[in-house]
């Protein structure tokens, strides 16, 4: 196993970024400790938390200053052959130096994936959008400012995606891009390669791990809960129609008698209730409702994991976790990962069930 650390500047993206004219890598630091977290419930998805034995900066103009610099970070494994396959981690914004035996101890790190950067970044008075700009055109622009020249990927045709009225940003940037994803079904974060991802999450009943237990397994460890706190089996979205149409509306329920939270079962009807001025057609709002319900359902078992690492794992990426030949394994759908840097920790995370028994969700 093998970590690395490079020390590169704001907006660059891809796999293999910050590298001299020969192809080699540049500002690489050495990392003795820390991992990355990834948590599909928070607004900044991606945090790191490390640390190196290089020196502390000289000035305000070092790498290791919490003044723009990133760090992107990856670990790999290698072969026999001495080829590393590396497995990026993603880019981090430096956001805490610290060292608590100074002036030669080790330096402890934290950084925040670019979504910080989204956030902390206010806007100074209120913006307008006209009804007929694309969603594509908000995002380009607010993100743009932020992080110049860095695409959004979207999954669907964003440039035809148009606001049926205007629209007002007020503050929040972040909140603003937010609301007009979720009013399109859609998750919003930073991927491994530093880009914007606008995009439906993953199909929660296709697995792509394995994590299985015994003889040529990878599970280490794990525990189980079960809760109904937040759970809920319907969603409700609403918004608003153009002209004098009245406002659209559509409901998603769990209609799946297998599943622990059936709309029709003893779990009782508990409806969730989004609304979004941004939702303006009932198929929009339709799609909006069954992928919310989709990333919920399940909620009352969860599970946390230890088990050999997989650092191309990523949260809400579907598995199937088998953890005794008593019981039938079960699919369940990533909410966070630790991705420790060190080749003597397991990686943990946390799950809920997304299909209960075997059976479709």
């Amino acid at each position: 196993m093998r970590s690395r650390a490079r020390v590169v500047p704001p907006g660059l993206t891809g796999t293999n970024p910050n590298l001299d004219d020969d192809g080699k890598v540049q500002n690489e630091i050495a990392i003795a400790g820390g991992d990355v977290k990834l948590d599909a419930t928070a607004d900044i998805r991606g945090s790191l938390d490390m640390e190196t034995t290089d020196p502390w900066p000289a000035n305000a103009s070092g790498l290791l200053t919490p003044y723009g610099n990133e760090l992107f970070v990856e670990r790999g494994i290698v072969f026999g052959s001495g080829t590393v396959e590396w497995v990026s981690l993603g880019y981090f914004r430096l956001s805490d130096i610290d060292q608590d035996d100074a002036p030669d101890g080790p330096i402890h790190i934290v950084g925040h994936d670019r979504m910080a950067g989204i956030v902390d970044s206010k806007l100074e008075a209120p913006r307008q959008y006209a009804a007929g700009t694309s969603v594509q055109q908000v995002f380009d622009e607010l993100v743009g400012e932020v992080y110049p020249g860095v695409p959004v990927q979207f999954d669907f045709d964003a440039s035809t995606a148009l606001f049926a009225a205007s629209h007002v940003a007020e503050e929040d940037r972040y909140k603003f891009l937010k609301d007009i994803a979720d009013s399109y079904g859609k998750i919003f974060y930073w991927d491994y390669q530093g880009r914007p991802q606008v995009v439906t999450a993953p199909d929660p009943t296709t697995p792509v791990l394995d994590i299985n237990h015994g003889r040529g397994g990878i599970l280490v460890k794990m525990a189980r809960s079960l809760s109904r706190r937040d759970a809920f089996n319907a969603v409700v979205a609403t918004g608003e129609a153009a002209g004098e149409a009245p406002p659209v509306r559509a409901v998603a329920y769990d209609k799946n008698p297998n599943s622990p939270t059936y709309w029709f079962g003893p779990f009782g009807k508990v409806p969730y209730k989004m609304s979004s001025s941004f939702i303006t057609t009932e198929e929009q709002a339709r799609f909006a409702a069954e992928q919310k319900l989709a990333r919920s359902i399940g909620v009352p078992y969860s599970a946390d994991f230890q088990s050999v690492v997989c650092a191309a794992l990523e949260p809400l990426d579907p598995i199937h976790l088998s953890n005794s030949d008593k019981e039938a394994g079960g699919y369940h759908v990533v909410e966070t990962l630790t991705i420790p840097l060190d080749a003597e920790t397991a990686m943990t995370g946390t799950t809920r069930q997304q299909i209960w028994g075997g059976a479709n969700a």
